[in-house]
């Protein structure tokens, strides 16, 4: 899982198509009393077994994803479900490993920058060096072309083969005004991602993202540490050609400096930027910078099994959770294992108790869609896995009536709410809402909403492709110390002390929505202000 936040029972909530009235009152709903009882011993056990040193932290590519992913599809097997790629269980992945060298400098005008301390900058090009050279530099504010907000940083001015600065999140953020964006809860406009993905839209050689620790909700070392060591991607036909030549950040002083540079002052600017007719900067500088990358390939996998529908087998609910963690590391005391007990063994064993509950279910009256269960790879180093399955190579995301994400239970006692994530994002926060209520729950809304959690699992793969989702993520307040103490470090373990209350009203609540959704014929509608409505408007023309 890739977030920072405190250890809770949360959900979040996004989604397409509506819930109609079937979704409430239909004679094919089950209710808790008619669901399959959670077996929490056969949980505790994979939990134990997925997040034991035997499996070496469930690192891809590694003896560790062998012993895991075999495990799994034995699982799948032996509860008599199909193997859903070609007939196999294992969909492959094949990924490249790109890992830049440290020694690079970055100058713009007179000023050199230092790798790691003042900058970072990798590519997903399959290009072992990338060279920039007389790049001009010019700060596009927010760098975001919007036209649902009226809002187009690009409107004056061709920024091919540029070196662009950008500001981190959206200007909602900084006037914490509603009106604007979405006020303080971050778009996907705000979202790393979408800053490289929209520079390499326009044209530009570079982009580099002012770091500054609110609008980003984590600090410089975060930053650093994600972008100096190896990353992984996918790779396309073109070699990942029409990816942004170079995905960089700059830490906020190297900005004073690059503005100064240019007889300009760095927070005038960064303020200019919050209004709707901005205009691009021309910082008087030009950019230079040799990225060179260590690139090899390799071959990880999904582990996909399908429970087939008797009525529409061609329309699938997902159910979903990434089997992957750090693995091992090498320190002068000897060998660490990152099991990820919580993040995510737990998830996953839960991804195969609820097919184990959903097939018996299906025995006793056969559910009318499919339900694909699928444990992604590599969600740790970037969402490689389910970026894979989104592609549609099993089954194309258009048949995909919604997907629901499990990244890490609440482990301890059960709480009497759950949390949703996303601001009005679509029709699958009702079958939230209901599910909770039929277990005495209610739904609480996200208190950190900044953060942008909405962009941090596997969902968010399914959710650009117009897939509706909901995440279940436990987090919070069961465990203040888990992510202080235990979240992506050596001592998130297994515990023969965990209560596991949190895991089965979870796993219940889970299988109440995928065994609405698997009989009642509901497309669950996007909200009209949804950053993924226009995808799948595209797979019904």
């Amino acid at each position: 899982m890739t977030t920072h936040l405190k250890y809770a029972s949360l959900a979040l909530a996004i989604g397409l198509f509506g819930c109609s009235e079937q979704a409430t009152s239909s004679a094919d709903e089950p209710s808790e009393k008619n669901l399959e009882a959670v077996n929490i011993e056969n949980v505790r056990s994979h939990i134990k077994t997925l997040a034991s040193d035997e499996f070496l932290g469930r690192g891809p590519l590694t003896e560790g994803e062998t012993l895991t992913i075999n495990y799994l599809a034995d699982e799948y097997k032996k509860l008599g479900l199909s193997g859903s790629f070609n007939g196999e269980f294992l969909q492959p992945v094949t990924m490249a490993k790109l890992t830049p060298d440290q020694n690079m400098t970055l100058k713009v005008g007179d000023l050199s920058f230092n790798a790691g301390s003042d900058f970072t900058a990798r590519t997903q090009q399959i290009n072992p060096e990338i060279n920039i050279d007389g790049s001009d530099v010019v700060f596009v504010g927010y760098g975001i072309n919007a036209p649902e907000y009226n809002w187009d940083d690009f409107a004056d001015i061709d920024v091919k083969d540029k070196t662009i600065i950008v500001l981190v999140n959206d200007p909602g953020f900084a006037t914490q005004d509603d009106a604007l964006f979405t006020g303080n809860a971050m778009t996907y406009y705000g979202r790393w991602t979408y800053k490289y993905e929209e520079g390499a839209r326009q044209g530009a050689k570079a982009v580099f993202i002012v770091h500054e620790t609110a609008p980003a909700a984590y600090p410089w070392s975060v930053v650093e540490s994600s972008n100096t060591g190896s990353k992984y991607t996918l790779i396309d036909q073109d070699k990942n050609a029409s990816d942004i030549p170079v995905m960089g950040w700059i830490d906020e002083q190297a900005a004073n400096e690059i503005f100064a540079q240019a007889g300009l002052d760095y927070q005038t600017e960064k303020a200019n930027a919050l209004k709707a007719d901005f205009k691009p900067v021309d910082l008087k500088a030009k950019a230079a910078l040799t990225l060179k990358s260590d690139i090899s390939q390799a071959q990880s996998h999904n582990v996909v099994a399908t429970l087939k529908g008797s009525e529409t087998p061609d329309e699938y609910i997902v159910i979903g959770a990434h089997w992957d963690h750090f693995g091992t590391k090498q320190t002068d005391d000897g060998v660490k294992i990152y099991n990820g007990a919580v993040d995510n063994a737990s998830g996953t064993a839960a991804t195969v108790e609820i097919a184990r509950i959903l097939t018996e279910m299906h025995k006793k009256k056969p559910f009318k869609r499919s339900i694909i269960f699928a444990n992604f790879t590599a969600e740790e180093t970037g969402l490689i896995g389910s970026e894979q399955f989104a592609t549609g190579e099993i089954v194309p995301t258009k048949q995909m009536v919604a997907l629901l994400n499990i990244d890490g239970m609440n482990v301890l006692d059960g709480v009497d709410y759950i949390l949703q994530y996303g601001k009005g994002m679509s029709e699958m926060e009702d079958y939230l809402a209901d599910a909770a209520k039929a277990q005495g729950r209610h739904v609480k809304m996200d208190p950190r909403p900044q953060n942008g959690l909405f962009f941090r699992s596997d969902h968010f793969s399914l959710a650009k492709q117009g897939v509706p989702s909901l995440l279940f993520m436990s987090l919070g307040d069961t465990d203040p110390d888990y992510i202080a103490h235990k979240y992506h470090k050596e001592a998130d373990d297994y515990s023969p002390q965990w209560s596991m209350g949190g895991v089965k009203q979870d796993i219940e609540l889970i299988v109440d929505i995928a065994a609405k959704l698997a009989n009642n014929g509901d497309w669950p509608k996007w909200k009209a202000e949804s950053d993924f409505k226009a995808r799948r408007l595209q797979d019904k023309q």
